[in-house]
């Protein structure tokens, strides 16, 4: 049995108003990933450009 259906089981057998928590903080820890890796694209995409001049 893998991981995910291990945290399938166990959320089966909680009460539904337990279900709805544990899909909140899934969707928390989602949107965590999503915008730790958004920053990261974006500090990746932008080193080595700390000391050049603005073309403006």
């Amino acid at each position: 049995m893998n991981l995910s259906e291990k945290i399938l089981i166990a959320v089966a057998l909680l009460p539904e108003s337990k279900q709805i928590e544990v899909l909140d903080f899934v969707e928390y820890l989602k949107f965590k990933t999503e915008k730790e890796e958004n920053a990261f694209s974006i500090t990746s995409a932008m080193r080595g450009m700390e000391n050049e001049d603005p073309d403006y």
